[in-house]
């Protein structure tokens, strides 16, 4: 049965990234994590992204340690904890526990779209895709079949070029059989990623820079950063910069630094300066501290200038 070819096929891939790696070290358990502090879990986080995962999953832990101490196996009841949504919920529950769960990830989506020739650009195909791999889910070896249907869609039904001499289902590819499993999934054209821009406020004394630590909610929210301005449609004059400062002091311009984010692209000016007293509205790091706790983007603004 083709189905049980898909799961002898499987491919485990076991590239565990640094980062991963330094924080499961430091906080192996559940509980460990739970006991930890939120600036601590965010520092260590730093560099990787998404940082309202990190929110989350310290959200999390705490709630299953308040609950007892053990995850629930049942998809509904791990949908109700902080940052869980279905297909993490499916996952799971399938990997974790073995119940037929259906874990529909990108990989997933891509093969459901070509093995059945779904012609629907996404993200509207999305219903129809989850429910044509709710339809291929069993009882048996729940967890090989969602590990191995994730990995068919990453390392077999790639995005481009796919692999199909070698797939386990080129005989039950529509797509395969109409020479459509290169232009599936189609998707429908991306809205331009919206500009904004702000200034970025790099102030110094001696060895130290000041930092601050974000809002806990929004984007990089409880993170350590750089005093900032809002973010903004329009770009900010030198004007309106100065007068946005977070201190009087002599700012210089050192440049500008770009980020993207997910839902837009970002501009910063940044404006440097250095002072004689430690403001006690700030906390002081050495640069290199500050470099490894803030994320990626004020990582840049710390590059430029003296």
């Amino acid at each position: 049965m083709w189905l049980s070819e898909i799961m002898l096929q499987q491919t485990t891939v076991a590239h565990a990234a640094p980062y991963f790696e330094i924080f499961v070290r430091r906080w192996p358990t559940v509980g460990a994590l739970a006991g930890a502090a939120d600036a601590e879990v965010m520092s260590t986080w730093a560099g990787l992204g998404y940082y309202a995962r990190a929110r989350n999953l310290l959200a999390c832990a705490r709630a299953v340690v308040a609950a007892g101490g053990g995850f629930p196996a049942a998809e509904a009841d791990l949908r109700v904890l902080p940052g869980i949504g279905a297909y993490t919920a499916a996952a799971i529950a399938a990997i974790a526990f073995d119940r037929p769960a259906n874990a529909v990830d990108a990989n997933v989506e891509r093969v459901m779209a070509r093995l059945f020739a779904v012609e629907t650009p996404l993200p509207a195909a999305k219903p129809e895709l989850v429910a044509l791999a709710a339809g291929l889910v069993g009882e048996a070896r729940s967890g090989d079949w969602a590990q191995a249907l994730m990995d068919l869609g990453a390392t077999v039904c790639r995005p481009k070029a796919p692999e199909c001499s070698v797939c386990p289902l080129t005989g039950h590819c529509a797509a395969k059989a109409h020479g459509l499993a290169a232009a599936l999934p189609r998707r429908t054209a991306r809205a331009e990623r919206p500009q904004r821009y702000g200034v970025v406020y790099r102030l110094t004394y001696g060895d130290k820079v000041a930092v601050v630590r974000r809002p806990p909610r929004g984007l990089l929210g409880g993170m350590l950063g750089l005093p900032t301005t809002a973010w903004r449609a329009a770009r900010w004059t030198a004007a309106e910069a100065l007068s946005a400062a977070p201190t009087e002091a002599c700012w210089q311009a050192y440049g500008e630094v770009r980020h993207v984010f997910t839902h837009f692209s970002l501009a910063l000016q940044v404006l440097g300066a250095e002072t004689n007293s430690a403001n006690p509205d700030f906390l002081w790091l050495p640069a290199d501290e500050a470099a490894i706790a803030a994320p990626s983007l004020f990582r840049k603004a710390l590059r430029l200038g003296p």
